[in-house]
């Protein structure tokens, strides 16, 4: 297993650890529900360096992320980022990432998910032979925090050299952030909770500065260290896709609810598959769901209808500490994919009642 910079600190303060995407990942710390409300609350830090970062610079740059994403990331000027997705040439999801301008037309970087960094790295890259952009996978010496919830930037604010109580959503500027310079400033997240991250290089002991300045100035304001287990049912709560769960190499973008990145005004990557799909409709849809009976959904477990027949599978599933009930994500046949239709979860070899809604399950 690989660690990241901050593994001796997760340790340290006692963190459950565990494999995650290659790495030894902190999962919880003072338990799942705790780390969850303090995010929806307040603030919490997570360490996510195990995120994938490339920079792609040069003339073809653009050129070649309109290639190979299905947003169009010719609207972005520098200090906006956008979520998007890579598709293949079946239309499936290589991954889903967000897109920063750092100078328009000519720097940006991806954000990619850690256990797709060498997949993406060989497709892009494949692309490019026919572009010649030049690429730089910064993977391994950039280290990523997020600092997570309603208190967030206030708490942080102190200690970052420009506005971040001001950013707007998926916006980033660099400054100084706790005496360090160079710090890449996002206002995004995975949470829902607001907040932001932080993007810097792991040199001469930044890793420890930043970690430390941030518990030092938000301890005593409440913010904790945050693990994995709780960055998955924040996100679930709102909705998010999870690659490998929600979204994979056999799901497409309009299939996963993710038609609004998907821009059919400049081409890439199976454009005409997806624009088919578009026109004919799709044949199963990523639908959210509520558990009207107790129980909780969990990843792979099967969706019926009130015939006992199997309609779809249920993709993410938890027990939302927010709202105190069972939701879950999953892919149903577009039939049965109507908001208010009453579904069944298959557990333990009993059909459990459950309700699709609008998502995120938080307004």
């Amino acid at each position: 297993m690989k660690n990241t910079p901050f593994t001796q600190f997760h340790i340290a303060l006692g963190a459950k650890m565990a494999e995650f995407a290659g790495y030894n990942m902190p999962i919880s710390y003072s338990g799942i529900n705790d780390e969850h409300q303090t995010v929806r609350t307040n603030a919490g830090i997570f360490d996510v360096s195990h995120m994938g970062e490339f920079i792609i610079k040069g003339p073809q740059a653009l050129p070649l992320i309109q290639q190979v994403t299905t947003n169009d990331a010719s609207k972005l000027t520098k200090g906006k980022a956008q979520y998007s997705c890579l598709t293949n040439e079946q239309g499936g999801i290589v991954d889903d990432l967000i897109v920063y301008c750092l100078e328009e037309n000519k720097a940006y970087m991806l954000v990619v998910n850690a256990a797709n960094i060498e997949k993406d790295w060989n497709w892009i890259a494949n692309f490019n032979k026919d572009f010649g952009a030049e690429m730089h996978n910064i993977s391994d010496k950039t280290c990523l925090l997020a600092i997570q919830g309603p208190n967030a930037t206030k708490i942080l604010q102190p200690l970052a050299g420009a506005d971040i109580l001001n950013l707007p959503y998926y916006s980033f500027i660099k400054t100084t952030f706790a005496g360090i310079d160079n710090v890449l400033i996002s206002a995004t997240g995975y949470t829902g909770a607001g907040g932001i991250e932080i993007y810097f290089e792991d040199s001469n002991d930044a890793a420890t500065t930043i970690w430390n300045a941030i518990l030092q100035t938000g301890t005593p304001q409440g913010l904790k260290p945050i693990g994995l287990g709780a960055r998955d049912t924040l996100r679930l709560e709102m909705g998010y896709c999870l690659y490998g769960n929600d979204i994979d190499d056999t799901t497409s973008p309009l299939e996963a609810g993710l038609g609004w990145i998907t821009k059919f005004t400049k081409e890439f990557t199976a454009k005409s598959i997806l624009h088919e799909q578009k026109q004919n409709g799709i044949q199963k849809k990523l639908v959210g769901f509520e558990m009207i009976d107790r129980g909780i959904p969990r990843h792979n477990y099967l969706i019926k209808n009130e015939a006992g027949e199997t309609i779809g599978h249920v993709t993410s599933g938890t027990q939302s500490p927010s709202l105190n009930k069972g939701i879950g994500m999953g892919y149903v046949q577009i039939q049965h994919a109507t908001l208010g239709n009453n579904i069944f979860i298959e557990i333990r070899n009993s059909l459990v009642k459950a309700q699709i809604v609008k998502m995120p399950f938080l307004s």
